[in-house]
């Protein structure tokens, strides 16, 4: 979802500023417009025009409910249920997830352990080398992977070679963003 729904939050709850990353705290009573609300994050922008990270475990903030915990799905290989979760990663300014914005640059799953657990390894880079929202994206990766039935520990690597650039995105994402 992309929009324009105003807000006012309930409570007082700690988001994380775009694009530097620096937590803050959102008062109670702040009137907030909803940006974006995809994966399991909102983007909301303050009066003063700051745009801010809320986790949906505190979507009762701005009057939602917290989405509920995926379904355990045994669809698809392992190796295919990874790259979904991946898909459920969204950048926070632009509402495309992290797989169609070509921000993964690879991905494996080890092979399973005497436990039958595996480790997923990623390597994953971001739009602009300064971003101060990598960490949190790569936490979000780290974080999902690490849910998944069979994947006992993801490991995610931040890298910059080779650098970004808008033609690394998938058609559908260009198509989404009205690049095409």
């Amino acid at each position: 979802m992309y929009g324009t729904e105003q807000v006012t939050t309930q409570r007082e709850t700690r988001v994380i500023q775009i694009p530097d990353g620096t937590p803050m705290v959102l008062p109670a009573g702040t009137s907030v417009r909803i940006a974006q609300a995809l994966g399991d994050t909102y983007t909301l922008v303050t009066p003063r025009g700051q745009m801010v990270r809320l986790d949906a475990s505190d979507a009762d903030v701005i009057g939602k409910e917290a989405p509920a915990a995926p379904a355990e799905s045994e669809a698809g290989t392992l190796e295919e249920q990874v790259w979904g979760q991946l898909r459920t990663c969204f950048d926070p300014e632009i509402p495309v997830n992290v797989v169609d914005l070509g921000l993964i640059y690879d991905c494996t799953v080890s092979d399973a352990d005497e436990s039958g657990q595996r480790q997923a390894q990623v390597k994953m880079t971001l739009t602009a080398p300064g971003c101060g929202m990598g960490q949190v994206l790569a936490d979000d990766v780290k974080r999902k992977l690490e849910g998944l039935p069979g994947i006992a520990t993801a490991e995610v690597e931040v890298v910059f070679d080779p650098p970004w650039n808008p033609n690394m995105m998938t058609e559908a994402a260009k198509l989404q963003l009205g690049m095409w």
